[in-house]
């Protein structure tokens, strides 16, 4: 708790910060402070007669001068208002403190306004449609909130479930956020930072860009329009992304004119199925989608797989664009154009090459993300430097918890250049037929992994680790991979906490088996990718089969 003196809660109207903070305070036995209250007595009135008669920009002022006073005194837990993570200011003097968002949805925010004041008569949601309004104003606010430390989803809990968890999160007093003060700084907000410009891929069927950067997903509509899309866009997300993303898409889209809306498909791997997919389809008919509106693959690698294959079916092709909300999503599953669903004897075995159209990577939206599913998701980065990239390996070596914390900048950059990778071989080899192949490093067993877990025991981020440990064993024992990129390869996934054995339950002969079954499997042999060095991998096909059951053997759990 030293390193944290103070709690800074934000978060939109209505997600109960104030009522919090009072749980929060008597909890750790400090005070709380809540800015719009000091404002009141510096104006010596009311917050709405502030913005009546002096407007907006004096209530502003006056916001900065409260959190600066606040950020000076200790063992307070302080309730800050609204839009006061937008300010810079503000965002540097909440740096020595643990700052804590609290989220809700619109309705959710709408409903306790309205149950606490009789109507929606605060002054920023003076509206003929509050919901809307305060639709509009979470969106624009979303790639700020994203900048506390720690999330906290409000929606069906008490103010005290709330301020139990904001109370764990100030006792675990993790030491990086104290070590970090531009932690709260956007990229663009940082010295020496510049703006990147796309990432382009060029392939033989199309050239298109992957953005990547914080707070993009406000852009969406921006950028369908510069790509001349026609005048819908139709989202394809899953029942965990979409109440968490799918307002904020939603408004973007809308904001620039288009025609758009959404739907949701179960979450998780079983859901890359043809049957689900048909229902997919079904919701287009009665959208009435047509060949030049747009597709847009909201969620991490099964609805961009998914969405992909409906968009390269449906009337013989729509443009595709991805939204990819988790780190394996971005970094890897959503270039190059591979689009697929599962078979129950096989992952991807049902798919197509199709290229987006665009790629958008608002690394904003991974600070939603679990910690396990973001760990797992570093697995491609480490993977992609491993068989390209020294410099990246480096990088990725250098800002393990950086990473994990989803810092800013650090973020941006290591997800840039994994687009770019990714982008290069991709130009190369569109279709997978040579250079490409070197991508699968780690995927043979890692896929067989997944598909005998039946696509939940282990995910796919995971198995790709446990497959990248076993290729790295049957590289040194042929000879090919030196001791020691073994190890340095083991001791980076244990620092992203990332598995090098299956877990309980695995069959070690049916991951053998699963594994014929791979699109690498030529003629009846198995083609590995192995790595001599760091950034240079080669394709063998000449592994016994006697070594690879004894390194299955060992990753993997025998079972009965």
């Amino acid at each position: 708790m030293a390193d944290y003196p103070r709690v800074f809660l934000t978060g939109f109207s209505g997600t109960g910060k104030s009522t919090v903070a009072s749980l929060v305070a008597k909890e750790l036995g400090w005070r709380a402070v809540d800015t719009d209250a000091l404002i009141e007595q510096a104006a010596a009135k009311p917050v709405s007669e502030i913005f009546a008669s002096e407007g907006e920009a004096r209530f502003r002022d006056l916001e900065r001068e409260s959190i600066a006073q606040a950020a000076k005194e200790s063992n307070v837990v302080i309730a800050t208002g609204g839009g006061a993570l937008i300010d810079i200011q503000n965002r540097q003097a909440m740096a020595d403190g643990l700052v804590v968002g609290l989220e809700a949805s619109a309705e959710t925010i709408i409903g306790r306004i309205t149950e606490a004041e009789g109507s929606s008569s605060r002054p920023l949601l003076q509206s003929n449609d509050p919901l809307a309004r305060v639709t509009e104003l979470k969106a624009q606010r979303q790639q700020y909130y994203a900048l506390a430390e720690v999330t906290i989803d409000t929606n069906g809990r008490t103010p005290e479930q709330v301020a139990g968890a904001v109370t764990a999160a100030a006792r675990a007093a993790d030491p990086w956020f104290a070590q970090h003060r531009e932690r709260l700084l956007l990229p663009d907000e940082r010295k020496g930072f510049a703006t990147s410009e796309p990432v382009w891929v060029e392939t033989v069927s199309r050239r298109y860009a992957g953005h990547v950067g914080w707070g993009l997903l406000d852009k969406l509509g921006e950028l369908l329009r510069d790509l001349g899309i026609d005048d819908a866009a139709w989202i394809v997300s899953d029942s965990e992304v979409l109440p968490r993303h799918g307002d904020r898409a939603l408004y973007a889209l809308r904001r620039a004119g288009f025609r758009a809306d959404a739907f949701a498909i179960p979450g998780g791997e079983a859901s890359k199925r043809l049957d689900i997919a048909a229902t997919v389809y079904d919701w287009l008919v009665t959208q009435r989608a047509e060949r030049g509106h747009a597709i847009v693959a909201l969620g991490g690698g099964v609805v961009g797989d998914l969405a992909g294959f409906v968009a390269a079916t449906y009337l013989r092709g729509m443009p595709l664009v991805m939204a990819p909300t988790s780190v394996l999503s971005m970094v890897d599953a959503s270039i190059g154009g591979k689009v697929a669903v599962d078979h129950a004897q096989g992952k991807n075995l049902i798919g197509a090459f199709y290229q987006p159209s665009l790629v958008v990577d608002d690394v904003s939206v991974l600070k939603t993300l679990p910690h396990r599913m973001l760990s797992e998701g570093y697995a491609e980065a480490i993977k992609h430097a491993l068989i390209l990239s020294p410099e990246l390996l480096d990088l990725l070596e250098a800002h393990v918890d950086d990473l994990l914390h989803v810092e800013p900048a650090v973020t941006v950059d290591v997800v840039r250049r994994n687009v770019a990778i990714k982008a290069s071989v991709v130009s190369q080899d569109e279709r997978d037929t040579g250079l490409r192949a070197i991508l699968n490093y780690g995927h043979t067993i890692g896929h067989a992994i997944e598909a005998v877990g039946g696509y939940t025991a282990v995910l796919h981020g995971a198995a790709d680790a446990i497959g990248m440990t076993a290729a790295a064993e049957i590289g040194r024992r042929v000879g090919v991979t030196p001791q020691a990129v073994a190890e340095r390869q083991r001791a980076l996934l244990a620092r992203f906490g990332l598995p090098t054995k299956a877990p309980p339950g695995i069959d070690a002969e049916r991951v053998l088996e699963a594994m014929m079954l791979d699109k690498k499997v030529v003629g009846g042999t198995v083609h590995w990718v192995l790595l001599e060095d760091v950034g240079r991998a080669v394709v063998r096909s000449d592994v016994p089969m006697e070594l690879v059951r004894e390194v299955v053997y060992e990753v993997v759990e025998l079972v009965g």
